[in-house]
């Protein structure tokens, strides 16, 4: 969502003025509605907050632990295929080793 989209604050909803028509809607059924919506913009407005918080710490979090990962990972990996070539010379024998050279 791009936040320069956003047309109404609270302080907008709150303050707007409606015209009085004959035939209009009754003021208070509006003012409370209205009311309601405030109250969910504003909770809306507060979990977006958390929520763009949230996501800079992980952003942050992930920048420092990804090269350590990605250097442990290498090492494990060597290590694991390491360890398949010993394997596989015990059980196949020198012959199989001689083949791969």
């Amino acid at each position: 969502m791009n936040f320069d989209q956003i047309q109404l604050t609270n302080k907008d909803i709150l303050e707007k003025e409606f015209k009085v028509a004959m035939r209009g809607y009754k003021q208070e059924e509006v003012d409370e509605f209205l009311d309601t919506i405030i109250k969910d913009y504003n909770a809306f407005q507060q979990h977006i907050e958390r929520l763009t918080q949230e996501n800079e710490r992980l952003r942050k979090n992930s920048e420092h632990t990804r090269p350590r990962a990605t250097n442990h990972n290498h090492q494990v990996n060597y290590d694991v295929l390491k360890r398949l070539s010993n394997l596989e010379k015990t059980v196949f024998g020198k012959k199989y080793a001689d083949i791969d050279s």
